[in-house]
């Protein structure tokens, strides 16, 4: 007899992914006729971090809504970027943002009483680490509980992965 059928609850953006929309935003900072004499830059800041500058405060939004069109048009959700408010620094104004990976502890929590209390009997969600592991006795109570936390917003980019 086969174990009970699972599936794993995970937050993970490929990071090829953001690094080409990351140079698309680039490329376009640099050409269009807006964001000329602007030093409106974008690159990475570390593993993770993303730093953008501009001029000004609102050319700095501008590129990052840039970055966020990119980020959408490559399918990243934006829950996955936590941008943070432009600064003034020296001459020109910094944003700073993060790529997050990975579900935090106090989510994971929401999501596994979220099953626990509205999900099929006989589902359980154990936490591992940064993800979260859903099995149950039926393949059809397994897709109820997919259903059930795609209609909710966690504020965290969620990904269905190894289901067998």
């Amino acid at each position: 007899m086969a174990a009970n059928p699972s599936f794993d609850i995970v937050s993970k953006v490929d990071r090829q992914e953001v690094d080409n929309a990351l140079r698309q935003a680039e490329k376009e900072l640099g050409t269009r006729f807006d964001f000329r004499g602007t030093g409106a830059e974008i690159s990475w800041s570390g593993e993770e971090a993303i730093s953008l500058q501009a001029e000004t405060e609102e050319r700095v939004r501008a590129a990052l809504d840039v970055f966020k069109e990119k980020l959408v048009k490559r399918n990243i959700s934006l829950k996955s970027l936590d941008a943070g408010d432009p600064r003034p620094s020296g001459k020109v104004f910094k944003l700073d943002a993060k790529v997050i990976q990975g579900i935090d502890q106090d989510k994971a929590k929401a999501i596994s009483k979220k099953i626990r209390d509205e999900g099929p009997k006989g589902v359980q969600a154990q936490i591992q680490g940064d993800q979260l592991r859903v099995t149950g006795k039926k393949r059809d109570d397994l897709q109820a509980v997919i259903a059930l936390l795609k209609a909710e917003d966690f504020g965290v980019a969620l990904q269905f992965t190894n289901y067998r």
